[in-house]
């Protein structure tokens, strides 16, 4: 039997739904999320816990280390601290004179202070500038991307989040209308119109950690199975978009991209 519960990218919802599912003594718990991985976390000690999606277990004391978790938690993770200043990098290259990027962050999200901590020295080595515009709720998008304008970043970087992505939509529709090239995680944004993204494969990284639900289910401890990281990180570049904003994207970048969307 599965038993599934949504936040509805609602990070503060995350820990009263936990609770509720080891209440009923479910056998594993499955987290999509960091926030939700930290919510369960917390919730138990003792029913096992996969991670479908995190972003660093070891900074968020999900694990004591990758190779050996211990405890009740392990999984696939989707980050690799080199993400980060990579994303700085290729904007770097595709606006001509960028100095300042606007970086979308929610500080519900346990991870996006780890984001920012690995964010600044990258920016430092870049010459770039951070500005942190913020978006807890639907609500807010407005705001942070008007906020961004108002202090002229020239692009924008959204940290990976829940509430971003289920309002993919909005968040690409509001880069556009505010002329800024903006960078994402996850290759759905640049489906939706998005400029580019740059991450780890979602849907691969879900299935993967199917395998250790797997194992555990036949008798695998979780504080045994090492947490993989990713090796691979799918660039996807959207040249209508690239368009719109007047930008010309280079032939070299063009060849690196996984996948160019016309």
């Amino acid at each position: 039997m599965l038993v599934e519960r949504y936040a509805e990218g609602q990070q503060e919802r995350l820990p009263e739904l936990a609770v509720e599912l080891v209440r009923r003594e479910v056998d594993l718990l499955v987290a999509a999320t960091s926030g939700s991985a930290k919510a369960a976390k917390d919730a138990t000690q003792t029913i096992p816990i996969v991670m479908a999606a995190s972003g660093d277990p070891v900074g968020l004391g999900l694990v004591a280390s990758l190779a050996r978790p211990g405890g009740n938690v392990t999984g696939p993770s989707m980050m690799n601290t080199e993400i980060v200043g990579k994303r700085m990098q290729l904007l770097k290259e595709v606006v001509p004179g960028l100095v300042r990027i606007a970086v979308l962050t929610n500080s519900v999200n346990p991870i996006h202070a780890i984001f920012w901590r690995e964010s600044e020295p990258a920016a430092r080595k870049l010459g770039l500038e951070l500005q942190p515009v913020e978006a807890r709720v639907p609500e807010d998008f407005e705001a942070a991307f008007a906020a961004a304008a108002r202090d002229k970043a020239g692009a924008l970087i959204a940290l990976d989040d829940a509430l971003t992505y289920n309002y993919r939509t909005r968040v690409v529709a509001l880069a556009a209308a505010s002329g800024l090239p903006a960078l994402y995680g996850y290759r759905e944004f640049a489906d939706e119109g998005g400029l580019m993204s740059y991450g780890a494969n979602m849907a691969s990284h879900f299935r993967h950690a199917a395998s250790y639900v797997d194992k555990i289910l036949r008798g695998a401890k979780p504080g045994d199975i090492p947490v993989e990281q990713p090796t691979k990180f799918d660039l996807i570049v959207n040249l209508k978009a690239a368009k719109a904003l007047g930008l010309e994207l280079s032939p070299s970048l063009i060849a690196r991209a996984d996948e160019v969307i016309e």
